[in-house]
């Protein structure tokens, strides 16, 4: 096993380098904090999925929620991936990057109207449905606009995923897809609607999953639902089952795709529906790192705080989950003896951790290095404090491009007006 969870990263001789540039010369470059992502990480991640699938009638969506720079979607559009989105803005990311409508699978609980009209004017793959008052604005909607709405109903299959519980989705406590037992009454409605086509059948049952067996459970009441629709002449084209396969964080033994994968092309033989997959986490999250340079080191009764560039609007899983980060020193070296601390930035919130007692031998000014933030990283940024967001950089061997400017304070209140006096 690689000592870190991206292969891409390595010691050089001026200190960490991703693939093959430094990430000193990155932040002279482009300033801190800073994501930065590996090309080849990204690609080796797609490979695995592809490879693991070959042989298959399958399909590689990606969760574009994961990580929505046009860079990282026109890469995976390349490599001949579809993507899952859950909302317009999204769609028009997806679009913008070079990706295909028609390759376009739509989720997400709460669709609006004009997100709606929007997707069928596209022209988008399939609609994943997620409640029975969905179905019927969808069908009103497609029938005004003169189109039929390709839709499958994501079916909460009730299945513990083993997860955090805020990334759970497929309990029924859940606020994602249509319950089981409701299911068949939902499809012979849709099947009665002009303005819907039924193609398919979604689940989801969480993120950060490190072990196949609930995937697979859920699978099975899946496919039993599929050929009870089957009996009753409501053939399906397509079965998605999500993604939500875990990374290496910390000490995880994730399986591989293909470990991953082995129980549900086993269950998939003989079948003639596609196999849809949407995986988001496991593409993007350990080719990317948020470098950021410690501003104060800050000695206290009970703990001690690195002070960094970074805050929990750069990096919100530890604050939202308490998310485990690894951080390592972009140079390290040897300054006595090492301490523990809190990586804590700027914002004044007393939630604005990065990591939590970590021993580092560090001194101000120095680089760090939070890593396997790949996922869920800059898409989940915000501008709390007025505080600009982050850069985005892809290396791709000995190159790397700005794929993101660091935005501007004068960017955030662009569009703000004062009141007239008086």
């Amino acid at each position: 096993m690689s000592a870190y969870p991206n292969p891409t990263l390595h010691e050089g001789p001026n200190g960490l380098e991703l693939e093959g540039v430094s990430l000193v010369a990155l932040a002279e470059r482009h300033g801190t904090p800073s994501y930065v992502y590996s090309r080849e990480a990204l690609s080796a991640a797609y490979r695995a999925y592809a490879s693991a699938l070959e042989g298959h009638r399958a399909r590689i969506f990606y969760a574009v929620k994961a990580n929505s720079n046009l860079a990282v979607l026109n890469l995976f559009a390349r490599l001949g991936a579809g993507f899952d989105i859950v909302s317009g803005g999204e769609l028009s990311r997806v679009l913008a990057a070079g990706g295909k409508a028609g390759e376009v699978v739509f989720s997400g609980v709460g669709k609006s109207a004009a997100e709606m009209r929007q997707a069928l004017e596209a022209g988008i793959r399939c609609f994943n449905v997620e409640s029975a008052a969905e179905l019927e604005r969808l069908a009103a909607i497609a029938a005004q606009m003169g189109k039929v709405a390709p839709i499958a109903l994501r079916v909460n299959p009730d299945v513990d995923p083993k997860t955090h519980p805020y990334i759970s989705t497929g309990l029924r406590s859940n606020k994602f897809g249509v319950a089981f037992d409701e299911a068949m009454t939902l499809y012979r409605r849709a099947a009665t609607l002009p303005g819907l086509e039924v193609s398919g059948i979604a689940c989801h049952i969480g993120s950060q999953l490190l072990d196949p067996a609930p995937v697979a459970e859920a699978a099975d009441k899946i496919l039993g639902l599929v050929d009870r629709l089957a009996a009753e002449g409501i053939a399906l084209d397509h079965i998605d089952l999500g993604g939500g396969l875990g990374i290496r964080y910390k000490d995880e033994t994730p399986p591989s795709p293909a470990a991953y994968l082995a129980p549900l092309l086993e269950r998939f033989s003989g079948r003639s529906e596609e196999i849809c997959l949407e995986p988001g986490r496991s593409l993007i999250g350990n080719a990317g790192l948020l470098l950021t340079r410690i501003e104060y080191l800050k000695p206290g009764v009970e703990k001690n705080f690195a002070v960094v560039d970074a805050a929990m609007n750069d990096l919100a899983r530890p604050a939202l989950y308490d998310a485990f980060h690894d951080v390592v020193a972009v140079c390290p070296g040897s300054r006595g003896t090492p301490q523990r601390y809190e990586i804590v930035g700027p914002i004044c919130e007393s939630g604005d951790f990065l990591a939590h007692d970590r021993e580092l031998n560090v001194a101000p000014g120095e680089l760090l290095a939070l890593l396997s933030a790949g996922a869920y990283g800059m898409t989940m940024s915000s501008n709390y404090n007025t505080r600009p967001r982050a850069a985005e950089v892809m290396v791709d061997g000995n190159r790397s491009w700005l794929i993101r400017e660091r935005e501007q304070v004068a960017d955030l209140y662009r569009g703000e007006q004062v009141l007239a006096a008086d």
